[in-house]
């Protein structure tokens, strides 16, 4: 792979929440994109800032030396990869393909092995920080993968992150996103018992906010989405639906490690209950909405 310049010709696949502030990042800085999503309508802000169509994940990967890919399920990293119109079938010898979708650590060596037989790098890459991190370019990114290769795209992740770790071969990234995701499973259910409670005791809960956020309970969330519930928005930063599918991935991951993990659990169970609800296409302080209900609250 030769190093990256302004003439690297970019490939970017997958143009939703996270995915279109992404890459809007990347044509700031000057870089000709390629751009596929199933949905040819959510890639609108990208081709209305001079991206090309392609009309499949091959077709990107023909006319591109980085292809970016951030997508939905497991099964949807399975098709645009190794399907067949797919990167790979139209990826270049010593092209990099950066899979940055929270998916299962095998995969990302299934992806990393096919890849080797075509003379193409492949790193697993995904993100955390949410929409508000890719908007900022200030996402958490988990990488694994060769390191030449990972040394080589540096510039690039630079551009949509601040965190950017080296975690080793190829699926170090995803199991280090899955720690990440046990982290927030936790996380958010403190966050949102703790306003459920305050509601419930009659605290003001800006202002009980105002307290917590700057003591030993300080976290991402509590700056980020607690004003959020606070305000009765659940419009998704990152979906209720694909942080079930994150969670299932963890357990299944900790349950070939001879893993009990009950926390994880519990979380998983309730979200489930929150998606039943019908509500898996909000964002994960949605959690609130399920607990309310448990408890008989109204709002």
């Amino acid at each position: 792979m030769k190093n990256i310049t302004q003439d690297t010709k970019i490939g970017w696949i997958g143009t939703g929440v996270m995915g279109a502030a992404m890459v809007n990042r990347l044509q700031d800085e000057g870089y000709s994109c390629v751009v596929y999503n199933r949905t040819k309508e959510k890639a609108a802000a990208a081709l209305d800032k001079g991206a090309t169509w392609a009309g499949t994940p091959q077709a990107v990967a023909e006319q591109s030396d980085v292809v970016f890919t951030i997508v939905g399920f497991p099964q949807d990293v399975r098709e645009v990869y190794l399907g067949e119109e797919g990167v790979l079938a139209g990826a270049k010898a010593e092209s990099i393909l950066v899979d940055m979708t929270t998916t299962e650590p095998s995969l990302a060596q299934e992806v990393y092995q096919a890849g080797q037989s075509k003379q193409v790098s492949t790193i697993d890459a995904p993100v955390s920080g949410g929409d508000v991190g890719a908007k900022s370019g200030q996402l958490s990114i988990m990488v694994g993968g060769d390191r030449e290769a990972v040394d080589a795209i540096m510039p690039l992740f630079e551009i949509m992150g601040k965190n950017i770790v080296y975690q080793g071969e190829a699926g170090a990234g995803q199991h280090t996103k899955m720690c990440n995701q046990i982290t927030i499973a936790g996380t958010m259910i403190g966050v949102c018992e703790c306003l459920l409670y305050a509601y419930r005791a009659g605290l003001d809960l800006s202002t009980m906010l105002q307290s917590i956020s700057g003591g030993a309970a300080a976290c991402w969330t509590l700056d980020n989405l607690a004003p959020r519930v606070v305000n009765r928005n659940f419009a998704p930063g990152f979906y209720v639906e694909h942080f079930i599918k994150d969670m299932g991935i963890a357990l299944a991951e900790a349950n070939r490690m001879n893993l009990a993990l009950p926390g994880l659990a519990l979380v998983k169970q309730l979200y489930e209950a929150v998606q039943a609800q019908g509500h898996s296409k909000l964002g994960t302080q949605a959690l609130l909405l399920g607990l309310e209900t448990l408890n008989g609250v109204k709002k």
